[in-house]
């Protein structure tokens, strides 16, 4: 049964990316600002090079026990790039894949999304685990 359950059935299709390039700051507001905790780092051929969480940016935010102003907290953080915190090792699924495959990647890994990627290796869409809880739940309650 969970077999025949595609991931493109499940995932989430308008996928918000960032470059290496972009500031960490820049990265935080969208994720605030979308209420979602992962983002997909693509190069400018859409294909993902890394993934970015709100961790890796809470990791990257400055510590309160410095000797360092506000300012220059401030300053220093806005100068940091993505590339220097994202997760470089970007394990990915295809639309056509079974859900259950994109759940054994995120399991077996410890990551809690994947990238969905086309035949040519471009970001289509994203798998979390928060896919996979609600489509376990929808399956139970059409069954009851």
């Amino acid at each position: 049964m969970l077999e025949d359950v595609l991931i493109r059935d499940w995932m989430t299709s308008d996928v918000i990316s960032v470059t290496a390039e972009t500031p960490i700051a820049h990265a935080h507001q969208i994720m605030k600002k979308n209420k979602i905790r992962r983002l997909v780092v693509t190069d400018n051929n859409n294909k993902p090079v890394g993934i970015v969480t709100i961790g890796d940016v809470r990791e990257a935010s400055p510590s309160d026990a410095t000797s360092l102003s506000i300012w220059e907290l401030n300053y220093l953080w806005a100068q940091l790039k993505v590339e220097e915190v994202m997760s470089k090792q970007v394990l990915t699924a295809t639309p056509g894949d079974p859900v259950i495959n994109a759940a054994r990647i995120m399991l077996e890994s410890k990551v809690s999304g994947v990238p969905v990627v086309d035949e040519t290796g471009q970001t289509v869409g994203i798998i979390t685990e928060s896919d996979v809880f609600r489509m376990l739940v929808r399956s139970a309650e059409e069954r009851a």
